[in-house]
């Protein structure tokens, strides 16, 4: 341990804890962010947030307290204030948590890469590149009327320690790039945006491309899109992109498997071992990222000092896992699986999805693309919902027609739509590429998250509203 490592004062706070479950969690968490709007500079800003967050498991049910204190004596009494907290409302909870399940709980030190290199750089040289950015974006084309850039990163430093043994303490760092174009002609206005979401540092974040090459597409996506046609509308066969299959993943059926909203009613629960997909589709959630480096949600330890592992929850097309809490877990008898994470100190942990994902098959794209006579090729994740039941309707930004195995120009996006369970059993097909791309932004649950999603290209069947002839 080091001497910033804030868990040994921690450790001496709940060694005098007394005979209930502990759990101390210190989150320190500094943001930074710029953003440029036609040349100018809209915002650039600094934040810090930090101190201890406390769960006591008392009577059956949970007590949490925080303080931004962190002097041993605050800690203790945000102890006692949480233990009064679960002993005052033990007599309201229905359902009395008996015991916590074993959990393979972190011990030791678990960074992520990238921390101490993107600290050391200076935000001028980082607002220096998000106006060249914007500029360029913005003067690429007569067309363009109106461009942004903005660029953001949040650090953190966190110490967890249970009384049942978890100690851990860990730092990550998340930047996120993105940039938009807005395109006019005769009227007609179109935009494009394009972005990247990472943990890492600035070589993980540009990895795959450098900046230039979004501000690039953001721009040329937008004119490009002017001159574009509409897609028919109907029941199709369609290739989903890496992304949009994230959105799927994330949206339509990752929730649905957390295991709060099945004990809720959700469309999953009382599924486990049903084939749910076809078997081509195996889905998961990892703390870690795999496949690729730098995806978006990684992290090593939950916020209930868990180590934040892979859960497998369908293994070819059968629905095998539940996403957990060290509560949820104990309800359905099985162990963690290291989802429980906490946006704030003083927000409690709840289920909340990592890195979620589709593994990829063996077809390349090209052939996916041959094997569709009549469909589409859809790419640009935009707004859509999901609900409980798995009933989703995303936007996408742009289509491709498929006529006879061949892919024709670009076309204006559509609106998909469809059950998520049923779409994933007409998969027939599971590219080998494999890409994050949901990496910039957050999730909402209650709290934010930062997560990621991604897979391979998906053919598949749903539902496209375009535009009859």
């Amino acid at each position: 341990m080091t001497e910033r490592d804030p868990t040994e004062p921690l450790a001496d706070v709940l060694a005098d804890g007394g005979a209930d479950y502990i759990e101390l969690r210190y989150h320190g968490k500094r943001t930074r962010s710029v953003a440029v709007e036609q040349g100018r500079v809209d915002q650039a800003k600094m934040a810090e947030h930090s101190g201890v967050g406390v769960r006591v498991l008392a009577h059956g049910t949970w007590g949490f307290a925080s303080t931004d204190r962190l002097e041993p004596a605050a800690v203790r009494r945000a102890v006692d204030a949480a233990r009064r907290a679960a002993v005052s409302s033990a007599a309201d909870r229905k359902h009395k948590i008996e015991a916590l399940p074993p959990a393979n709980l972190a011990v030791g030190r678990f960074d992520c890469d990238g921390y101490d290199e993107l600290a050391a750089r200076p935000l001028d040289q980082t607002l220096e590149l998000v106006l060249a950015m914007e500029a360029q974006a913005r003067e690429s084309s007569p067309s363009i009327t109106s461009a942004g850039c903005g660029y953001a990163e949040i650090f953190e430093e966190k110490g967890i320690v249970t009384s049942d043994g978890a100690r851990a303490w860990t730092r990550i760092v998340r930047p996120e790039f993105r940039v938009s174009a807005v395109a006019s002609k005769g009227g007609e206005i179109q935009r494009a945006s394009e972005s990247i979401g990472v943990t890492g540092a600035w070589d993980c974040l540009f990895g795959k491309q450098a900046a230039a090459a979004y501000a690039e597409q953001a721009a040329a996506g937008a004119v490009d899109l002017l001159s574009a046609g509409y897609p028919e509308g109907g029941r199709k066969r369609v290739l989903l992109s890496p992304a949009l299959v994230g959105l799927l993943t994330h949206e339509a059926i990752g929730h649905t498997v957390e295991a709060d909203f099945v004990a809720s009613g959700s469309c999953a629960a009382g599924k486990l071992g049903q084939r749910v997909a076809s078997e081509l589709v195996t889905l998961c959630d990892s703390g870690a990222s795999e496949h690729h480096p730098g995806a978006g949600g990684t992290l090593r330890v939950d916020d209930e000092g868990v180590l934040a592992g892979r859960t497998v929850i369908i293994q070819d097309g059968v629905l095998a896992s539940y996403l957990h809490d060290r509560e949820s877990a104990a309800r359905f008898g099985v162990a963690p699986t290291g989802n429980a994470r906490a946006w704030e100190y003083d927000d409690e942990p709840l289920i909340r999805m990592r890195n979620t994902y589709i593994e990829p098959g063996q077809s390349t794209l090209e052939q996916l693309i041959a094997g569709i006579d009549d469909g589409l090729m859809l790419d640009g994740p935009r707004n859509g919902q999901a609900d409980a039941n798995g009933e989703f309707m995303f936007g996408t930004a742009r289509a491709w027609p498929i006529k006879n195995g061949k892919r024709g120009a670009l076309m204006r996006g559509v609106n998909i739509s469809g059950i998520a369970f049923d779409v994933l059993r007409s998969v027939d097909g599971v590219s080998g590429e494999f890409q994050w791309d949901l990496g910039s932004g957050h999730c909402g649950k209650g709290q934010p998250a930062k997560v990621d999603a991604g897979g391979p290209w998906l053919s598949c069947q749903v539902l496209v509203g375009g535009r009859n002839a």
